[in-house]
């Protein structure tokens, strides 16, 4: 195991110098091309995070820009938020959060672009929508042998991967309760979340969508909270944090070896596996929503990259760097436990075993539901989609048993192969972005609640839903 991981290691050091390349070139010139909509337009975001859905086309409610949030909020706000930022800090260094929050602000715009354009491309599926990469890339760009290679390959980073470097987190984060010890943590950890990942994610995007509702905001609210209390306890320290993340994120300062380079790699790889702007998984939650315009998603999920990474994520680097820990060896939940503890008392380390436990499942089941999509873009065949529901069972209770490194460096390959994927197909389609984006602003100028119909722009390739009326349904739910 050890001989595997640091052969992912060397592949991933030299992959990750392309994918930083392209994520940063597209991310400047979608904030550019859109007058920075990432900041000039967060009113609008929060306004639109309380809108009412369609109702569908059989007369039933869609799915609400709030359901869809935390359906993508499920997978953004997990073990990322918490076992990742401790992971970038105690490898590359306090420069590595300097570099979450730069990657943040430009994937914003990013985000923007690839979710307006799932909300664009999505198709109607029973009761509700389905879309992402897969079917903008077959409808967009006309390309299906590309969407077929994204949707296997989201299939198997999300539903497999990402869901066994989940367990592999809640395990770290429980034998750190049981202070280090206990082997059978492990296969009962595996089990326990394996069986109640599975009593969701065979229940559909609604029962999907309403534990996600319910659990993320609830455990995200309370982890801010608590770490919001512990920097109030330390505001004095506040200064020279900043300037601490500052000063190693440029190499005026050395910690570990590498110095910026290793801040800036792990600053993005941590980054984009938290706020995930680009990677092309966020679409898929963002298309479930009924709205009456590809815009207002596109912004919803703007949104969620600073509620991930400016919100949670800084406060957990704060946690951590208040603690003032070793550098140069990676450690991940269990560091921010005995950070926290260090601060509010020996209680703090059962408590964020609980918080992770429940954010980590619900990323399980979030991360399961892009599976679905993309399995249901491959195939109709009956028999899929429950074959992928075992089996994505199978390896959450398998990364309950491997290593944390192995699991994390395995979780940057595929992460890097699918986001490159993704950015190549939104790099040609964004100019329909940024149509549907002038075209929403010049409605909110004139008072009106912004709406689209295909008639409107029918130059646009491939466009399967958004038939003329459909928008006038708007608030009827």
């Amino acid at each position: 195991m050890d001989r595997a991981t640091d052969v992912l290691g060397h592949v991933n050091d030299i992959w990750w110098n392309v994918i930083i390349v392209v994520l940063v070139a597209l991310g400047l010139f979608f904030t550019v091309r859109t007058r920075f909509v990432q900041l000039r337009l967060i009113p609008e975001m929060v306004r639109l995070i309380g809108e009412k859905p369609l109702d569908m086309p059989d007369g039933s409610q869609g799915i609400s820009s709030l359901r869809a949030f935390c359906v993508s909020a499920a997978s953004r706000v997990g073990t990322g938020n918490i076992a990742g930022v401790a992971l970038a800090i105690s490898i590359g260094g306090p420069g590595a959060v300097f570099w979450m929050w730069v990657l943040a602000v430009m994937g914003a715009a990013t985000a923007f672009v690839e979710s307006t354009l799932g909300q664009l491309y999505k198709i109607r599926d029973g009761d509700a929508y389905r879309g992402g990469p897969a079917y903008y890339m077959l409808h967009g760009l006309r390309r299906r042998w590309m969407g077929v290679l994204f949707a296997v390959i989201i299939t198997v980073t999300y539903g497999l991967v990402f869901n066994a470097v989940q367990s592999n987190s809640i395990v770290d984060a429980v034998k750190n309760s049981f202070g280090g010890h206990g082997s059978a943590v492990g296969p009962i950890v595996g089990i326990v979340v394996a069986v109640l990942a599975g009593a969701v994610i065979f229940g559909g995007i609604h029962r999907i969508s309403a534990v996600s509702q319910i659990l993320v905001p609830l455990m995200a609210g309370s982890y801010v909270i608590l770490g919001v209390a512990v920097i109030v306890l330390n505001i004095g320290e506040v200064p020279h944090m900043i300037w601490l993340i500052v000063q190693n994120a440029f190499g005026f300062r050395e910690v570990v070896a590498g110095g910026f380079g290793a801040a800036l790699m792990q600053g993005v790889r941590r980054g984009l596996f938290s706020n995930e702007a680009g990677m092309g998984s966020v679409p898929n939650a963002g298309s479930t929503a009924a709205v009456s315009h590809p815009a207002k998603q596109g912004l919803v999920q703007s949104l969620g990259v600073y509620f991930d990474t400016i919100l949670i994520c800084t406060t957990t680097a704060f946690i951590v760097l208040l603690s003032e820990p070793q550098y140069g060896t990676a450690a991940g939940a269990s560091l921010t436990q005995k950070a926290l503890s260090a601060q509010l008392g020996p209680w703090a380390v059962d408590y964020l075993t609980v918080v992770i436990f429940f954010l980590a499942g619900t990323s399980v089941i979030g991360n399961y539901y892009y599976g679905e999509t993309n399995i249901g873009f491959l195939t109709s065949a009956r028999w899929a989609l429950p074959s992928f529901r075992v089996l994505v069972m199978l390896c959450v209770f398998a990364g309950a048993l491997a290593s944390v490194p192995f699991v994390w460096g395995l979780a940057d390959l595929f992460m890097g192969l699918m986001a490159l994927t993704n950015l190549v197909a939104i790099a040609p389609l964004s100019v329909y972005a940024f149509r549907l984006l002038d075209h929403y602003v010049v409605q909110r100028r004139q008072g009106r609640e912004p709406t689209f119909e295909r008639s409107e722009m029918p130059d646009i390739p491939g466009v399967q839903v958004w038939d003329d009326g459909e928008a006038a349904r708007v608030g009827a739910g």
